[in-house]
């Protein structure tokens, strides 16, 4: 009798442990399954989210709506009704963007931003664009998209696509036209 009573509690803890994983299992697909098909899992309004490095704020995003689509297999924030993000360099000196709508892309670390892009830098460069990507792993900012930019010199360029690293003193541009200002006090005594 013992010897069953035994075998009867072995069989018996290891249907409980099977119940409770596929329980659990179960419990998962039953949440997804209560999200309607491509749902946002959460929505924000009014959104104020700062950033901060040893106690300073570096960056503040400010958007009106945020749809956080982090239960997908690509998982994203959605900014349907635009956004703006303010950046403090170390010198605590602002710079800025806007635009009509954005997505973070949360695996790649990448920001895309679109419709009446403007981006101003805290030493008065000014980027306008259709679409703007930025890649905050790499600190490069890219387009394939007409822009135009207006250096603080007062120099512009204006085309079709460009790389360019964050603060904008790497600027490759393809297929542009623009105003460039030399400074001949600047030349070299060989030129």
């Amino acid at each position: 009798m013992f010897k069953y009573q035994h075998k009867l509690k072995s069989v018996m803890a290891i249907t409980i442990v099977i119940t409770l994983f596929a329980c659990e299992g179960n419990y998962q697909n039953i949440q997804r399954l209560n999200l309607k098909d491509n749902s946002p899992i959460a929505e924000g309004r009014n959104i104020d989210v700062k950033y901060t490095d040893s106690g300073k704020v570096v960056t503040n995003l400010l958007a009106p709506l945020l749809l956080d689509y982090s239960n997908m297999e690509f998982p994203y924030q959605e900014f349907p009704n635009g956004v703006e993000v303010r950046f403090w360099n170390e010198e605590n000196e602002k710079s800025t963007v806007n635009s009509d709508y954005a997505v973070r892309y949360d695996q790649t670390g990448i920001v895309d931003l679109r419709n009446n892009v403007v981006l101003v830098t805290s030493d008065s460069v000014v980027l306008e664009a259709e679409q703007l990507y930025w890649d905050q792993v790499n600190k490069w900012v890219f387009t394939d998209q007409p822009y135009r930019i207006k250096f603080k010199d007062g120099s512009f360029n204006q085309g079709a696509r460009f790389d360019s690293n964050e603060d904008f003193t790497i600027f490759l541009s393809r297929q542009n036209d623009g105003i460039q200002i030399i400074d001949k006090t600047q030349t070299t005594d060989g030129e």
